[in-house]
């Protein structure tokens, strides 16, 4: 699998309201156009509430 940009992530996560559980990452990220890779890499988290942007930089960081 290609590996994301953090930073093209948060894009895709911008204006989330956190704390937001995989499921509510993954729909926000819907409705900004994320792309496959995006999604595809929300979709490996594990099942978990992210209480800020940098919680969801960091579980990316931690997917193989």
């Amino acid at each position: 699998m290609a590996t994301i940009n953090p930073i093209q992530l948060q894009k895709f996560l911008k204006g989330m309201n956190y704390p937001a559980s995989k499921e509510e990452l993954i729909e926000h990220a819907k409705q900004h156009d994320a792309d496959e890779n995006a999604l595809k890499t929300l979709e490996q988290l594990p099942e978990d509430e992210y209480e800020t942007p940098a919680d969801v930089s960091k579980a990316v960081g931690g997917i193989e």
